[in-house]
């Protein structure tokens, strides 16, 4: 009995909360706290493996409020023991009154670089206006880079140019993280998940003209430079990508959806994102029009099935968190368990070298945004074994 108080205690000093069938199968701790910090609330949470292990977990500081806009610096918190204690918090880009916001990183395993994709736009523009082209300025495509683990970053470099299509209005990177390619023709390319608005003459969302969309950009370059590559329409908009497990380098695009059936969206790219094919709805993936994770677990070998892991509130309404498995490359999700069962919204998944699952997610008990917590499990504790 002594030692079980004097594990708790250990887990309270840390601020990890196990939860689950044993004491280390999941923990949990909160990483982002609405009203800490100077920031009225944290969203959009992005977290990423560095080659050396070290684990990065980016948010959206918002500075007045909760909304979309306004005042929106871009955050890190670093951890080099695997997300079990973290540094402070780091401002990565602050642009006084304007949004920098939908942290999307990948790691290039060549060089070792973080590279992080952002986007920004003025404070005193909204998502609406963007849209109809009535803004000041438009939304904008940024890409910074570490070359030392998320120590320090590079200035943010506007790419908009080559990223974004001049007659699409709104345009977000992720948010969630990017991939690099590992087989067939593409090997090595950066790939990096995005959406936007398009004009639409009759486009039927909000009888307004104009559609949304999903779409990919990329680097062959390890991130020197960056191009647009192919678009998913109609209704798609947030999305994750993975590469599948046919040696090829095809890739698997999992998309929020405005079908109207609360289920997610998938797509599929032979050539390394330049083309895709229609989006079909993806039946096991319930949502409420939201956000998710998608990220591989491992790939296949001789004894073992490759596995996708993808988290999200599995609910029509934000709420119920969960985390799900496929063993056929995203065609269904048989296996699923409950992170959190009251409200919540955004998530990001990684993995560590020894197989530990990290899953940073939004919560709350009143709202969705109160926190941003992260939790630890293993791949056997969500088949509940």
């Amino acid at each position: 009995m002594l030692l079980y108080y004097f594990i708790r205690a250990c887990f309270l000093l840390l601020n990890l909360t196990p939860h689950g069938d044993g004491e280390n199968r999941y923990l949990e701790q909160d990483l982002f706290v609405s009203g800490d910090g100077g920031y009225h609330t944290y969203r959009i949470p992005s977290i990423i493996v560095t080659q050396k292990g070290t684990v990065l977990a980016f948010a959206e500081g918002r500075k007045e409020n909760s909304s979309d806009t306004g005042d929106i610096d871009l955050l890190l918190k670093r951890s080099e023991d695997g997300g079990k204690t973290w540094g402070e918090q780091m401002v990565i880009w602050d642009d006084g009154e304007n949004v920098c916001g939908n942290p999307t990183p990948v790691v290039d395993e060549q060089t070792g670089t973080v590279w992080l994709l952002m986007t920004w736009n003025r404070g005193d523009d909204h998502e609406k206006d963007i849209i109809l082209k009535e803004s000041k300025d438009t939304r904008r495509v940024f890409v910074s880079s570490s070359a030392d683990d998320g120590k320090t970053w590079s200035t943010p470099k506007d790419i908009t140019v080559t990223t974004k299509d001049p007659r699409w209005g709104w345009y977000a990177t992720g948010p969630g993280i990017g991939i690099q390619i590992k087989h067939g023709p593409h090997k090595g390319r950066l790939v990096i998940p995005c959406d936007h608005s398009c004009d639409a003459p009759g486009g039927d969302l909000t009888g307004s003209e104009y559609e949304y969309g999903a779409h990919v950009i990329f680097s062959d370059d390890h991130g020197q430079t960056w191009k647009l590559g192919g678009t998913v329409v109609p209704k798609m908009n947030e999305c994750q990508v993975v590469e599948q497990a046919d040696g090829n380098g095809t890739l698997l695009l999992n998309m929020r959806s405005y079908f109207g059936k609360n289920r997610r969206a998938q797509a599929v790219s032979k050539n390394g994102g330049m083309e895709w094919t229609h989006p079909v709805e993806a039946v096991d993936l319930i949502e409420p029009v939201c956000q998710a994770a998608l990220i591989r677990y491992s790939w296949p070998d001789a004894s073992h099935k490759g596995l996708l892991l993808f988290s999200n509130p599995a609910s029509t309404k934000r709420e119920n968190m969960t985390i799900k498995i496929s063993e056929d490359e995203g065609r269904s999700w048989p296996v699923s368990r409950t992170l959190y069962a009251g409200l919540s919204a955004y998530s990001a998944l990684a993995v560590l070298e020894d197989g530990t699952v990290l899953c940073l997610y939004e919560k709350g008990e009143k709202g969705p945004y109160e926190k941003i917590s992260l939790a630890r499990f293993d791949v056997d504790w969500i088949r509940g074994k």
